[in-house]
């Protein structure tokens, strides 16, 4: 009578741990990021820009760079135009940065990493798409 409810316990706490791993998986949107707050994860190093999503809808985007790289950096949103939406610069070597724009207009857009705060960067390209009526 004794092995039947230590293995009770044992079948109730992986089903548990299951069941918290899963709901876990469930809040990480498919492409990455943050899928509750919709911020978008930036790595920027020396030699790379990489977001955990390259679309979002129309409204208001957060982007999160966090610097791994040995220099400082910036990071830029650029308009289908080519011109500058939103930047955030100084972003030191081993810190994250939060920027927030709102974009109103779907189209394709352009991210940019700039390492050591000069040339164009490092280029990407983001898709802003029209928010879903609901």
């Amino acid at each position: 009578m004794s092995a039947h409810p230590y293995r009770s316990v044992v079948t109730t706490l992986l089903a548990v741990g299951t069941l918290i791993t899963l709901t876990a998986c469930t809040e990480k949107s498919a492409e990455g990021g943050d899928a509750k707050s919709g911020v978008i994860a930036v790595r920027a190093a020396d030699d790379a820009c990489e977001l955990s999503r390259t679309s979002a809808p129309t409204g208001s985007i957060s982007f999160e760079v966090t610097n791994e790289g040995d220099k400082i950096t910036e990071f830029y949103l650029y308009s289908p135009a080519g011109k500058v939406v939103s930047e955030v610069e100084g972003i030191g070597p081993g810190t994250s940065r939060t920027m927030t724009v709102k974009v109103a207009e779907a189209g394709a857009y352009t991210t940019a990493c700039k390492p050591g705060m000069v040339g164009k960067g490092i280029r990407g390209a983001f898709t802003v798409t029209a928010h879903p009526t609901g």
